[in-house]
């Protein structure tokens, strides 16, 4: 039986091209690797350019009204509880809403907006295994420590 060997990209359709690529490439630090602005309205990013040449697209042309649910949400890992914190501390800089933050126990997941309303979620992988869907609120002025010691609770024994 054939079978996928992994997700390549996602692309979305944007109302405004410019602001969502300032957007992704300036505060969520992606790469802009390729972008056809004037005929096709394109913008490829990656967060690492020399292994995948974009994994997240962007392309003007949304459609439908500004309440509509097109995205669940769209998710970026980071390397360390750092740079999440990192995030969080940007995000407020940028007046970017955070929905919430919580920990899944096998990670620590901070739900925002983007410019356009698409729910965004940046998340560090803890290792564990915890069964999902869980969530429990979490703050990131915590220790990451203290932020381990919740999510090991959601180990089941």
């Amino acid at each position: 039986m054939a079978k996928v060997s992994g997700l390549g990209h996602v692309g979305i359709y944007v109302n405004d091209l410019m602001g969502q690529r300032d957007f992704y490439s300036r505060v969520m630090g992606l790469e802009i690797t390729d972008e056809d602005l004037e005929q096709r309205g394109m913008v490829f990013l990656s967060a690492n350019p020399d292994v995948e040449h974009h994994e997240f697209v962007l392309m003007e042309g949304r459609d439908v009204p500004s309440d509509a649910k097109l995205v669940q949400q769209i998710s970026f890992t980071v390397e360390t509880i750092g740079e999440l914190k990192d995030f969080y501390r940007t995000f407020n800089a940028e007046g970017v809403n955070i929905q919430r933050i919580v920990s899944h126990g096998n990670a620590f997941g901070m739900y925002a907006d983007d410019p356009e309303g698409n729910t965004l979620e940046v998340y560090y992988k803890t290792g564990l295994e915890v069964p999902q869907p869980h969530g429990d609120h979490i703050e990131l002025d915590m220790t990451d420590e203290e932020l381990m010691s919740i999510a090991e609770a959601a180990v089941p024994n």
